[in-house]
């Protein structure tokens, strides 16, 4: 009896183990693959599975979600012999759990080795300029071979970044004092465009004063000519009048031309700028009746009556020539 008892707990025992082992939950972002007999059957996906106790057992346990894997530092020659260490990271996610846990042995260390050896021959191919400039590049280049030969693998990679590239001191000290000539160049360049800017803009202000200058010149000389133009017409004019009252028998007009002609050259011997004292027989008294003639000239003109012949004067006395000073 107590055999038969001792066989029931075992049983029920037994039968609790059996429950438990055939209830498998996969958790969310995993897929976990079913092996019967050591051979693949099928894919758990997450949420609760039954299985067969002692038939089926869970293969691998994938991770679905997209992963990060880092590059280690490693040193690489470029096209123009140059060392440099570089760094770098992956981004990738599985999508076929099956291919990921049989195609390859070490998804990890597969996806590391690929991506380590394609950095080199990508880097390699370039000048040591050429990897500081066109990181773009680079990880574009990365992203599309890496992701065709992991994609038999059921991996899709998402992104190649280059982390970092470290060239020698010597290099750096070099790229820095090419790159402060290269400022300094440009600055000179700069400089050198501004005189050049201001040269152009100062010679052509002196175009436009100079043109401005002859044009004033040219006015100028053009209201000369007219003033000079309209003083011949005014002179000719008086000309024509002096001749009309001469052929009319009046011959107080010539006394006045005269007379003006002698006011204008004595005029002129005054103000000379180089000489001070003139030396000239002077008749005072033919001068006064000069300016007398004028005058009955004038009243001519007014219309006043016609004054009587003037008494002729007595012949003046020769008189010496003496000094006349000009003030």
């Amino acid at each position: 009896m107590m055999s038969a008892s001792w066989f029931v707990v075992a049983l029920a025992i037994f039968a609790v183990l059996v429950v438990f082992s055939a209830a498998t939950v996969v958790r969310q972002g995993y897929e976990y693959t079913l092996e019967r007999f050591g051979r693949f059957v099928t894919v758990l996906r997450p949420g609760f599975s039954l299985i067969i106790p002692f038939v089926d057992r869970i293969g691998r346990k994938v991770n679905m979600m997209e992963q990060v894997l880092d590059i280690p530092g490693q040193e690489i020659i470029t096209k123009d012999n140059a060392m440099i260490a570089v760094d770098g990271v992956v981004f990738f996610q599985v999508l076929d759990a099956a291919k990921a846990a049989y195609e390859v042995s070490d998804l990890y260390t597969a996806i590391m080795q690929l991506t380590t050896t394609n950095l080199r021959t990508v880097m390699g191919s370039m000048d040591l300029d050429e990897t500081l400039s066109k990181r773009d590049e680079i990880n574009a280049r990365l992203l599309l071979v890496v992701d065709q030969a992991t994609h038999a693998c059921g991996v899709k990679i998402t992104r190649v970044e280059v982390k970092d590239i470290r060239p020698p001191a010597d290099i750096v000290n070099a790229m820095g004092r090419q790159m402060k000539a290269e400022r300094e160049k440009r600055a000179s360049i700069l400089e050198a465009e501004g005189m050049r800017a201001s040269e152009i803009l100062r010679a052509e202000g002196q175009k436009q004063s100079q043109i401005l200058e002859a044009e004033g010149r040219r006015e100028a000389a053009f209201r000369d000519a007219e003033a000079r133009e309209r003083e011949a017409e005014a002179e000719a004019k008086a000309t024509e009048m002096v001749s009309n009252a001469i052929a009319g028998g009046n011959a107080q007009a010539i006394n006045y031309f005269v007379a003006q002609k002698y006011v204008e050259a004595v005029r002129e011997f005054a103000t000379s700028p180089n000489s001070k004292t003139i030396f000239m027989p002077v008749e005072l008294s033919s001068l006064v009746g000069t300016v007398g003639g004028i005058g009955e000239l004038v009243k001519a003109v007014r219309g006043d009556d016609a004054p009587p012949p003037p008494k002729p004067a007595p012949a003046p006395k020769p008189r010496r020539p003496g000094p006349v000073e000009t003030v």
